[in-house]
């Protein structure tokens, strides 16, 4: 299964829709939207209820986009589900995302 991305831009918030699998195979694709899109964002949201899975290389996109927020504003990851929020706490990512259940 891939990943759709849906991006939602307004007011300097910026929100990824993020379904299915953030991968080796899908991470590229989403680090270049986050590349492409984050000019003057103060606020990054990664809404992330329909993400079934993620591995590392979705782990450094998203460590990626926090470096890049940590200069610019802030960055929260919502609604993991509980496989994925124990990706987070088992990788120690618990203590650099700011993640809401």
């Amino acid at each position: 299964m891939a990943m759709t991305i849906e991006k939602k831009a307004e007011n300097g918030t910026v929100t990824f829709v993020l379904k299915g699998r953030l991968d080796t195979n899908t991470a590229p694709e989403l680090q270049k939207e986050i590349d492409d899109g984050l000019k003057g964002v103060k606020e990054l949201n990664f809404e992330i209820s329909g993400l079934e899975y993620l591995s590392s290389a979705g782990l450094r996109t998203l460590l990626s986009a926090q470096k890049t927020m940590n200069e610019q504003g802030t960055m929260k990851v919502l609604h993991p589900k509980d496989s994925v929020m124990e990706i987070f706490e088992i990788t120690g990512f618990t203590d650099i995302l700011t993640i809401i259940k």
